[in-house]
């Protein structure tokens, strides 16, 4: 069966969408949803061993990889299913039926589980519907997923103030998040208004150390920076875009790295990663498997 959508086509009905033809996009992506479905039935069936993802890039796939240890074969598709199902979600968002818009994220954030823009908004409507522990759930698998400084701010923004309106109030760690999220976006308003609220609220807590806090935050299950997987996967996936010559992706990862990690932290690893990359082609020129794939080389060219 063939692909029954192409990029081209999800991009007309952004089109749609951006020029506020709501009814036109919401019929050509509703007819797209049902053509995907019945591909997804047909040809993309989810076994033992085989998943299908719809991945923005190398990138995501191979963070994926490492975050998940997902041991299955991937295969990304020829179109980005995840796209057109939040495209269509935010079709409904817009008609206020946030229990259908949610059900569409849902299939969004499975087709691209490393998206945590797909996560976020999908946190926010379950805040709608009056579940604040999947809102809390969401945001936090943001902050061990998020690649970008603007998502983990988020993210920490949503968990601290969870952690105000929470039966089982915690101010220290609502004030850690606040910390945090400001040292990755102190220009969100949204992390404004947490730190409005604390000051307001909980004066108890300006005057705690952000070991303290952070230590409160930690006992909750939440973790105090970005995973170092991500850490791994931005810079090597810069390092492969600068030797093929993609200066402009190169320093868009390296970009976002450093937002996450800092400038030392990044410089590092990619010393590292250059030597550690020179050693294996030193190896492989001594006993003449230089420029052979390896499994994980095989698994981002799919």
């Amino acid at each position: 069966m063939d692909l029954p959508i192409s990029l081209k086509d999800i991009e007309s009905a952004e089109a749609l969408l951006a020029a506020g033809e709501l009814e036109q996009a919401a019929t050509s992506l509703g007819q797209m949803r049902d053509d995907v479905e019945l591909y997804i039935d047909s040809e993309c069936e989810t076994k033992k061993d085989v998943q299908y993802f719809s991945f923005e890039n190398t990138f995501e796939l191979l963070a994926y990889r490492r975050i998940e240890n997902d041991p299955r074969k991937l295969i990304q598709v020829g179109a980005p299913f995840d796209r057109m199902y939040a495209d269509l979600a935010f079709v409904y968002i817009q008609k206020r039926d946030y229990e259908r818009a949610r059900d569409l994220l849902m299939q969004a954030v499975r087709w691209n589980p490393m998206d945590c823009r797909y996560r976020l908004d999908l946190a926010e409507l379950f805040r709608a519907l009056g579940d604040k522990q999947e809102w809390a759930a969401l945001s936090n698998s943001v902050v061990e997923r998020a690649s970008d400084a603007k998502s983990t701010a988020r993210a920490y923004t949503n968990l601290g103030l969870f952690f105000l309106e929470d039966d089982s109030l915690n101010a220290e760690a609502a004030s850690a998040c606040a910390r945090l999220a400001a040292g990755f976006d102190a220009s969100d308003e949204r992390v404004s208004r947490l730190f409005e609220r604390l000051a307001t609220e909980h004066t108890e807590v300006d005057d705690e150390s952000d070991d303290h806090v952070m230590g409160a935050l930690s006992l909750e299950g939440i973790r105090t920076a970005p995973s170092p997987d991500i850490a791994v996967c931005l810079v090597m996936c810069a390092t492969d875009a600068a030797k093929a010559g993609d200066t402009t992706s190169a320093t868009n990862l390296t970009l976002r790295a450093r937002d996450l990690f800092g400038e030392g932290a990044v410089e590092a690893l990619t010393k590292l990663i250059r030597e550690n990359d020179a050693d294996i082609a030193a190896v492989g020129a001594a006993d003449g498997t230089a420029g052979e794939p390896s499994d994980g080389d095989d698994d981002a060219a799919r």
